[in-house]
């Protein structure tokens, strides 16, 4: 194909991108693939036909694999306030005194949970934990240090 060829399907696949499929990132990487193809050619690398379809191929399923959930998650970031799934890792507050072993309440993002002091030392009431992982509403906790 003509680099032209491959410059107007990258174009129409973008406006086709930013027109129909909301900016949801599907046909950008093949746009973004096409044009590529089309600067090869005008640079002067001098590809056959079929090469050509490869290296589009692989431009395309690689940038697709490798870039868009993080580039969709840039531009579309989750809602003010809203709340990733998961806790661990997070911070929590402990409002009972929590032996190595035993439960007590926590707090965590406003609600209360039972936690399990997983560590070796005492968690007194008022002190960060952080939350290694939950099993079901019970949290396995450590002294956060």
């Amino acid at each position: 194909m003509p680099w032209w060829g491959w410059v107007t399907v990258g174009a129409l696949l973008l406006a086709a991108e930013m027109t129909f499929v909301d900016l949801e990132f599907y046909l950008v990487f093949l746009g973004v693939s096409a044009l590529l193809v089309g600067l090869l050619s005008v640079a002067g690398v001098d590809m056959p036909f079929w090469l050509e379809w490869i290296v589009f191929a692989v431009l395309a399923v690689g940038s697709f694999v490798l870039f868009r959930r993080r580039l969709y998650t840039v531009l579309h970031p989750p809602p003010e306030g809203a709340i990733r799934e998961g806790v661990e890792g997070d911070r929590a507050i402990a409002l009972d005194e929590i032996a190595p072993g035993t439960t007590g309440s926590v707090t965590l993002r406003g609600s209360t949970w039972t936690g399990r002091n997983q560590g070796s030392a005492t968690i007194v009431p008022g002190a960060p934990c952080r939350v290694e992982r939950s099993e079901g509403l019970v949290l396995d906790l450590r002294l956060d240090d």
